[in-house]
C-alpha cells in the first residue's frame, strides 16, 4: 500500500459543518500531484492506504472517522494537541 502526504484541502463553505470536500498533495513518485474526493479518499484508506499531514513540524496520520449522530464517515487527523482538524488549517486545493 502507498502513503500519501496530505498539503491541500477543498472546504465546502463556511456552513455550519464545514465539511471538507476533498483533499490533495504531491504524488509519492514526485511527479505531479493527487487530488481525491473524500469519498475517494476514505475508499483509499478503506484499501488500505495511508495518508498524512505535517503541521508546525509535526507529521500525523490522517485518518477515518463516523459522525456520532448523523452517521457520515469523514478524515480528521489523529489527537495531536493542534485543535479542531489539522486539515481544515490547509491551504485551498489548486483548481
Amino acid at each position: 500500500m502507498t502513503d500519501y502526504r496530505i498539503d491541500c484541502s477543498t472546504k465546502d463553505g463556511p456552513d455550519p459543518d464545514y465539511r471538507i470536500d476533498g483533499l490533495g498533495g504531491p504524488n509519492p513518485s514526485g511527479t505531479g500531484r493527487w487530488y481525491g474526493t473524500i469519498d475517494q479518499v476514505l475508499a483509499s484508506m478503506d484499501a488500505g492506504h495511508r495518508f498524512w499531514v505535517t503541521v508546525e513540524g509535526k507529521s500525523v496520520w490522517a485518518i477515518a472517522m463516523q459522525h456520532p449522530r448523523s452517521g457520515r464517515r469523514y478524515v480528521t487527523t489523529e489527537a495531536d494537541g493542534f485543535p479542531p482538524n489539522n486539515l481544515l488549517n490547509l491551504p485551498s486545493c489548486p483548481r
